[in-house]
């Protein structure tokens, strides 16, 4: 049996994450996602943390890619059972060896060959190593510009710019070695972000920032100064603009891969004071006086209908 499965066999991936044997993939990233922020010894001091949160890892690793979770449940059911795959050699006639050939290349029943077991060799070569999957919180900063992070075993990985929530980085051959000189594992850090209180990452360098503006500066015009990652820049708001309309600065949002910047988009919002003073509520009221257009008037053929119908 291969080591990986002896493994299996000891370890309980399902009550390591917290969760049941027929928890959804969301349920197990969730639990695991809980359970790498609270173990990761970046944030944890408790002496352990290293350990269980490779643990976790690991267990993740298994559960979240479907062919080893089904291989997994497999041979743990199989040992649960009291079973175990037993290779022998049954003396034939005239004192040759009688093996079975589909047992030996894994042919039938996908469970791995006598090749695999014995000598971590199949068909084609050697098997390649475990993949192993980690996480990584980032600051919003961090993630726009690309850093460099430092993982449980103390192995650093560079973390490309516009990395969003989420997103999983792949560094190949990073992860865990072959048996039988095979080549090794991927590595696989899901990347967690941190949210801005004012901006929002989005394709292809795109930030978003989205800007409160009066109801004057929204129905005579004005020129508004909105932040970016670096200097502020002013934009023209038209006389006449709607809540909820965007505005696109050309090369001010965040650093793209394939150099240079995206646009940053200024969503506008009207704002609506909560409370008004005396003068405010008289200047209002003078303003419905002289304003008669209605806004709802595209609304009126319809109410008709209504009416009609009642």
């Amino acid at each position: 049996m291969p080591m990986a499965q002896r493994d299996w066999v000891e370890k309980d991936y399902y009550k390591i994450l917290g969760v049941t044997k027929d928890a959804s993939k969301e349920e197990i990233k969730k639990a695991y996602r809980k359970l790498a922020q609270k173990y990761h010894p970046d944030t944890s001091s408790d002496a352990d943390s290293e350990a269980r949160f490779k643990e976790v890892s690991e267990a993740h690793s298994i559960l979240s890619n479907d062919e080893k979770r089904r291989e997994y449940d497999q041979v743990r059911q199989l040992f649960e059972a009291g079973g175990e795959r037993v290779y022998g050699f049954t003396p034939g006639r005239g004192g040759g060896v009688r093996i079975n050939i589909g047992d030996l290349f894994g042919e039938g029943d996908g469970a791995g060959s006598v090749l695999e077991d014995l000598f971590g060799f199949g068909p084609r070569g050697p098997r390649k190593g475990a993949d192993v999957e980690t996480t990584a919180t980032l600051s919003f900063e961090d993630a726009v510009a690309g850093t460099t992070v430092s993982l449980a075993d103390s192995s650093k990985v560079r973390i490309p710019p516009g990395v969003r929530d989420g997103q999983r980085i792949k560094v190949a051959g990073k992860g865990r070695p072959a048996p039988a000189g095979g080549p090794p594992g991927d590595l696989f850090v899901e990347v967690s972000v941190r949210p801005h209180p004012v901006f929002e990452l989005g394709k292809n360098g795109t930030l978003t920032v989205r800007v409160p503006i009066t109801y004057p500066e929204a129905a005579l015009g004005a020129k508004v100064e909105v932040p970016t990652l670096g200097a502020p820049v002013t934009v023209k708001v038209p006389a006449g603009t709607p809540h909820g309309k965007t505005l696109r600065v050309k090369g001010k949002g965040a650093p793209k891969r394939g150099g240079g910047n995206g646009d940053l988009l200024v969503k506008l919002g009207v704002a609506v004071p909560q409370k008004l003073s005396r003068k405010e509520k008289e200047a209002l009221q003078a303003y419905v006086a002289v304003h008669d257009e209605d806004p709802r008037r595209a609304l009126e053929p319809y109410m008709k209908r209504k009416a009609a119908a009642s």
